[in-house]
């Protein structure tokens, strides 16, 4: 009976030292710099990417979708490029429809809320009427900023040269 009480409070020792320790460690994490880095990480690409395609997609199948396409754009962006497009007129025309297919944050400052990230889109095209879709690809580079506590938009963009294109041009 002394040796089963012996026993049951080693293993309740070792079980109390287990939770102690787990608790300890979760604690650790929680306030881990590292982690927080790289939930801002995280972050930033997702409102990236989601911004990215909403910049390269454009319903002008009526002027009202077209207007709409826009509010979203400037939704999407951040200063002088959300001014830039805030000037675009609305149009009938063709139609887009943008998919992130890669992308990656080059740089993060998470105290000046900035970052980087470079991606590869692929835009479908309608012509205006319908018609046989095209099918485009695009490396681009935006540079995005912080604007709320979570959110992230574009505030530059710009395409990136395919390495060896003028080569392939002259053949």
């Amino acid at each position: 009976m002394r040796r089963g009480r012996i026993l049951g409070a080693g293993a309740l020792v070792v079980a109390l030292g287990f939770c102690g320790t787990g608790a300890w460690t979760y604690a650790q994490a929680r306030t881990d710099e590292g982690l927080a880095f790289s939930r801002e990480r995280d972050t930033a690409l997702a409102e990236g990417r989601d911004r990215l395609t909403v910049l390269n997609s454009l319903d002008a199948s009526t002027r009202e979708h077209a207007a709409a396409g826009i509010r979203a754009w400037r939704d999407a962006s951040t200063g002088p490029l959300r001014t830039e497009l805030g000037r675009t007129t609305p149009a009938v025309g063709a139609s887009a429809r943008a998919t992130v297919t890669e992308a990656a944050l080059t740089a993060l400052d998470t105290r000046a809320g900035t970052a980087k990230l470079i991606a590869t889109v692929r835009v479908d095209v309608t012509p205006r009427g319908g018609g046989a879709a095209t099918t485009d690809r695009k490396r681009l580079e935006a540079v995005l900023t912080r604007t709320g506590e979570d959110t992230w938009r574009v505030a530059a963009l710009s395409a990136v040269p395919v390495a060896g294109a003028e080569e392939n041009e002259d053949e």
